[in-house]
């Protein structure tokens, strides 16, 4: 029996690895990929180094998929990077978010690249057979280059990302990755699906050079990459929320968390897991940043530490777990990045990465202060008080438009309902929403077409583009069926 045990023990040692990968490939619907080598890369500057010099050296393909291309001194560095490539004849692949890019940089942007033989697509433009597509957007962030190397994060094409010095203006605190082995395939793939619902399939010649990556280092991850209503990543969230046992520390540049991922955060904080969350102290979009405030509460009853970053605009997306674990990619913490948004991320399991993530994750908290309950001020900076104890006395970003609205929705609902206790930061929408709805009675009542012409309208539009998409759908040949001989 003595001499049985040790094997007992690595069996079942084995078999519970099994099972916890067989959880993580179901949850997220992406498989484990096996050596490949990952780089860390902080920050705007070092991404856009990384990205111009692997563009400048394509000989075969370049694939790249971003939520904004800005028309400005970053924007034009790379188009026109990517305008000598295709000149050269290299097959250059890009795929832009219409809402996303909307205002920042137009069709004839594109011009110069298009003309030496690029192909850009528009994910999504307003369609009169859907009024509500656009609120689904391409939020990825993804570049391959020659199916050798790719890069993954939250980072989009524009100078803001960079700051401004001369306004005394830090860049924005960004993180994402550079990846070369076989998981450049999953990255190719994932590009090709989106490409293929916008026009032509990519050349198989592509595809196929990727099927042919070979191992570059030993880090084990997962590519995945959600398309809307699928929600692979949020299932892998909840799940590492659930499995975590020291340590979950979470950054989010939008975060508005919905009730399931806050009790699953909160209860593992109750489990003794060490559960913190680093938020935008400033966001770009104040009012997201205001809504977000709004969820604090919950979170802190329930144990968990939150952070606000005291720099320009923190818009990194990742997260840390026991040591092993680590996420970097596109997706915030919010339903719009989970079921409503392309987005792409990978999850890395290696102990060595995830410890360079979570010395990052200090060096951030040293440029942030922590919320708690007690006071309604900040703390002070968190550079002594990241030694594991709490402050004693301390107190205290789309997507993103989709994001505001849910949190609106759940601030007026849980006041309607009475659910829950609305705290302070919730009064401000309270009372727009108060005002506004009242309003619209009153307009009703007096000048009642107003409020039917618009609904009127609109229930039109949707009548409409249901009677042209069943016609549409009608008249697509139908696959014949096979009655055998």
């Amino acid at each position: 029996m003595t001499a049985t045990a040790p094997s007992s023990s690595v069996g079942n040692h084995s078999s519970l690895r099994l099972l916890a990968e067989q959880a993580f490939s179901r949850a997220a619907g992406a498989p484990l990929v096996e050596n490949n080598a990952v780089e860390l890369l902080i920050d705007a500057r070092a991404n856009f180094d990384a990205w111009l010099t692997a563009i400048r050296a394509a000989r075969s393909a370049i694939l790249f998929e971003n939520y904004i291309f800005r028309d400005d001194e970053v924007g034009r560095e790379f188009r026109d990077a990517l305008t000598e490539r295709a000149n050269a004849g290299v097959r250059v692949c890009v795929l832009r978010d219409w809402l996303g890019c909307r205002g920042q940089s137009s069709a004839a942007f594109w011009v110069p690249l298009i003309a030496a033989g690029g192909d850009v697509r528009v994910y999504n433009p307003p369609r009169f057979t859907s009024p509500f597509g656009w609120l689904s957007r391409d939020h990825r962030k993804l570049l391959v280059v020659d199916n050798t190397i790719g890069f993954v994060g939250g980072i989009c094409v524009a100078s803001k990302w960079l700051g401004d010095p001369q306004r005394k203006i830090a860049p924005w605190r960004d993180t994402a990755v550079a990846l070369r082995g076989p998981a450049v395939l999953d990255l190719i793939c994932a590009f090709a699906d989106g490409w293929a619902q916008l026009g032509d399939a990519l050349p198989g010649d592509i595809l196929e050079a990727g099927a042919h990556c070979v191992p570059s280092g030993h880090t084990d991850l997962r590519v995945v990459a959600t398309v809307p209503n699928t929600a692979g990543l949020y299932r892998l969230d909840q799940l590492i929320a659930g499995m975590a046992r020291t340590n979950l520390w979470l950054t989010d540049a939008y975060f508005v968390g919905i009730t399931p991922y806050v009790q699953a955060l909160a209860a593992a904080a109750r489990d003794g897991v060490d559960v913190r969350l680093l938020v935008p102290g400033t966001s770009d979009i104040r009012a997201v940043g205001s809504l977000s405030r709004a969820g604090y509460r919950p979170l802190l009853e329930g144990g968990v530490r939150v952070f606000e970053w005291t720099g320009s605009m923190l818009h990194a997306k990742t997260a840390v777990a026991d040591s092993r674990w680590a996420r970097v990619g596109s997706s915030n913490l919010n339903m719009a990045s989970w079921l409503g948004n392309c987005e792409i991320d990978v999850a890395i399991e290696n102990e060595a990465f995830a410890r360079r993530m979570e010395t990052q994750y200090r060096s951030d908290l040293d440029n942030a202060t922590e919320i708690v309950l007690k006071m309604s001020r900040r703390s002070r900076k968190t550079a002594a008080a990241d030694n594991g104890k709490r402050p004693r006395a301390q107190g205290g970003s789309s997507s993103r438009a989709a994001a505001s609205a849910l949190r609106i929705a759940n601030s007026i609902g849980a006041a309607i309902t009475n659910r829950r206790v609305l705290g302070p930061a919730e009064s401000g929408p309270l009372l727009v929403a108060g005002i506004t709805l009242f309003v619209a009675a009153v307009i009703a009542f007096i000048w009642p077409q107003v409020i039917a012409w618009p609904l009127g309208v609109l229930a039109t539009w949707i009548g409409v583009s249901l009677i042209v998409r069943y016609v549409s759908t009608r008249k697509r040949p139908r696959p014949r069926r096979d009655h055998g001989d």
